[in-house]
């Protein structure tokens, strides 16, 4: 008889990919299940249950959390593939879908729930479910704009060549869409995808432990723990707060986009002959997994299927006809930017015009100019700091894949963690907290220079890189006619969502909190981290629309010159 071999029995098991799948699939279903149990429970039952800091309790919090993140992981996807789509491909939109795209990313989360937390408890009232409703909206402001300049950017540099060639093949605009710029995108939309979900979670406090005036909830979530674990000065708590972190943030490297990353890679426009293919078993098990492959089959059946009812461009058009039809849409959309922009003006005088000193509006710009010089000086020290070391890690697809885990988690670090030894430090030895705070602003969104600087220099031509080396350009002359170069223009999308994200970041860093002892920074964001809390809702808009008007005005007059610069020189054609 046989002898029984567990080694042996677990490997021919792994080697059945449909039984994996078969485990994965259900795991996701029962993980959704245990995750939505509750949401139309009343929301008084969250007052009845507080929160726990016992351990025990973080796995079904960790759970909860990470079911909002993918939530508003996968709004932002959809966001981003219609957002982004729209301003690059129409210059008319484009004119004022970017500029409000900047506001967009400028708006602090605590504005967007301080605005939004009444609409959506409305949707659901009296239910949990319109409390998760607030708190996966947050998260998706904490992730879509990121993705979207990503994509926009992508569109906006795919080479002359490629464009020709689906031309040439007469796709039509649906299938041009899916086989050309979809694919083209993907490598550096995955990237920031991955700095995305970390920037969701160095904002899950904010998202989970909600306090706007009247308004408060805690729902159950890592968010919500490392609230409650601040508020007793529990440092034990928060130390099983970064465990927990660390292991769903490797859970989502290996499940997620570990895998998007080696199925990403057929992509990239130029693949170097004996070069390191990225790797995942999650991948294989999928691509060798029946129940999935019929699932990816019925995704590209459905995509050939709405394809046909697109004109191929081939089609003669009927000019006399698309005129009137084109001057028509025309005059419509000129009408709905009007009717906006009115509106628009019409709430500003209301709201703040009429309710705010001249006095007051200086004080508020003071403090934006504070907050401004705080950060144009960290997005420049860490660009100093990230552009070589991303360069270095783009170009090594197997230290790539070393430092993807490492970076994620230290993008998603939320600067609340680091409360106790600023706020124990600025006390202790006191220090200036004007400074000292200051590097909790960057904390988070230094990533996003090096996730996209790693982008960019995976996708430098492998030709490019052969005929500089052939000519023995070395140094400064290879930094300044290749590298800098090549990732200029993701080096720009990098810092460009850097610099709104550390605005954003001034909310958190410049009012930091542990127990009952408050370290203040002066700058726009405690100011309105104050009104926040105060629920003045005065001080609210009149503090998110200085911040929105000091980064539109910042992102027109220096990063967009340098994008359009970037995108016109340095193009790969």
């Amino acid at each position: 008889m046989k002898r029984f071999e567990p080694y042996v029995f677990l490997r021919e098991l792994a080697t059945r990919w449909d039984v994996l799948a078969f485990i994965v699939v259900i795991g996701l279903i029962v993980f959704l299940g245990e995750t939505s149990r509750g949401l139309f429970a009343p929301l008084s039952q969250l007052k009845a249950t507080p929160l726990s800091l016992d351990p025990i309790h973080l796995p079904e919090y960790a759970a909860r959390t990470t079911f909002r993140m993918l939530a508003g992981l996968v709004l932002s996807l959809v966001f981003t593939l219609t957002y982004a789509t729209w301003a690059a491909k129409s210059e008319r939109a484009g004119k004022l879908l970017v500029p409000l795209l900047d506001i967009l990313q400028s708006v602090p989360i605590l504005g967007f729930i301080s605005v939004t937390a009444v609409f959506f408890l409305s949707l659901a009232p009296g239910r949990v479910l319109g409390a998760e409703f607030v708190a996966i909206f947050a998260i998706f402001t904490s992730q879509a704009w990121n993705m979207a300049f990503s994509f926009y950017q992508s569109l906006r540099t795919i080479p002359t060549e490629l464009t020709e060639a689906a031309e040439s093949f007469r796709l039509s605009p649906w299938m041009r869409f899916w086989q050309l710029e979809v694919p083209f995108g993907m490598p550096a939309l995955i990237w920031n995808m991955m700095m995305s979900m970390s920037g969701g979670w160095f904002f899950v406090v904010a998202s989970e432990a909600v306090v706007v005036g009247h308004t408060t909830f805690a729902l159950p979530g890592v968010g919500s723990y490392i609230a409650l674990a601040i508020a007793q000065k529990n440092l034990v708590a928060i130390a099983w707060a970064i465990v927990t972190m660390l292991i769903v943030i490797l859970l989502y490297d290996q499940l997620l986009f570990r895998p998007l990353v080696a199925w990403a890679d057929r992509f990239r426009v130029e693949q170097e002959p004996g070069a390191r293919v990225p790797s995942s078993w999650a991948l294989t098990m999928m691509r060798r997994s029946r129940i999935i492959s019929a699932a990816t089959l019925a995704f590209h059946s459905a995509v050939l299927w709405t394809s046909r009812a697109v004109k191929r461009k081939d089609e003669p058009l009927v000019e006399p006809e698309a005129r009137p039809k084109r001057r028509s849409l025309d005059l419509l959309w000129v009408s709905l930017v009007v009717a906006a922009v009115v509106l628009g003006l019409w709430h500003i005088v209301a709201v703040l015009l009429v309710n705010t000193s001249l006095r007051e509006a200086l004080q508020v710009s003071g403090l934006a100019l504070l907050t401004m010089l705080r950060v144009f000086v960290l997005i420049t020290l860490a660009s100093v700091v990230w552009v070589p070391i991303g360069v270095w890690v783009g170009m090594r697809p197997r230290a790539a894949q070393l430092v993807q885990p490492v970076a994620q988690f230290m993008a998603a670090f939320p600067a609340n963690l680091l409360f106790p030894i600023a706020v124990y430090g600025i006390v202790t030895w006191k220090l200036n907290a004007d400074i000292f705070l200051s590097p909790l602003m960057i904390l988070g969104t230094q990533w996003y220079i090096l996730f996209n600087v790693i982008a960019g220099a995976s996708a430098i031509p492998a030709e490019m890189r052969y005929v500089a080396a052939n000519f023995k350009v070395t140094g400064w002359l290879w930094w300044r006619k290749v590298a800098l170069p090549a990732v200029l223009p993701f080096y720009v999308t990098g810092a460009i969502t850097a610099s709104g994200g550390s605005w954003n970041a001034a909310i958190v860093a410049e009012l930091a909190t542990w127990g009952d002892t408050q370290v203040q920074a002066r700058g726009l964001g405690a100011y309105i981290a104050e009104a926040t809390t105060a629920g003045d809702f005065h001080r609210i808009v009149l503090g998110i629309g200085t911040m929105s008007l000091f980064v539109v005005i910042i992102n027109r007059l220096f990063w967009r010159p340098l994008y359009y610069y970037a995108e016109r020189k340095y193009r790969l054609t």
